[in-house]
């Protein structure tokens, strides 16, 4: 047990925290800091590419954080079964589907405020895939979500 007066032990997630996560939780970083001057503002870990399963937890994460989501950019082609709006927390958020990239999301808030989040495949290993979330949330990240999976083994074809 931890005193009061050591400071806290960085949480990481136990190597079988995907498989754990119940249906309907999101794993979600974001960047800490304001200046979002990194190539991406966070990371997300879905558990599947079914949309209508993982969307509602990822928009309820993020509206917790950031406030009123309006739009969600994805590649149509990467996902099953993808709407063109979906209603969370009594708003409903439109869906625009475009070739972003299977790696990539991108979410609005308000009208021009753009966040890019990295999407690290569902069936990454765990330890790639906290590193490929970890190295998305450095505010001096540089690499685009392609590379920081290459780089790290999260991405397709990746051994794991």
């Amino acid at each position: 047990m931890a005193s009061s007066d050591t400071p806290p032990v960085p949480r990481r997630l136990p190597s079988g925290v995907h498989e754990a996560v119940r249906p309907g939780c999101a794993l979600l970083r974001l960047e800490t800091t304001e200046s979002r001057e990194g190539v991406l503002d966070g990371a997300w870990w879905p558990r599947s590419r079914d949309i209508g399963a993982e969307l509602p937890a990822l928009l309820s994460a993020l509206i917790a954080h950031l406030g009123p989501v309006t739009r969600v950019g994805l590649d149509t082609a990467a996902w099953e079964g993808l709407p063109t709006r979906i209603a969370v927390d009594d708003r409903v958020v439109h869906i625009d589907a475009f070739p972003v990239g299977d790696d990539t999301v991108l979410i609005t808030r308000g009208d021009r405020d753009i966040f890019s989040l990295l999407v690290v495949p569902p069936d990454a290993a765990p330890d790639a895939a906290r590193a490929a979330m970890a190295q998305a949330v450095r505010a001096d990240n540089i690499s685009q979500a392609e590379q920081i999976l290459i780089d790290t083994g999260s991405g397709h074809g990746s051994p794991g």
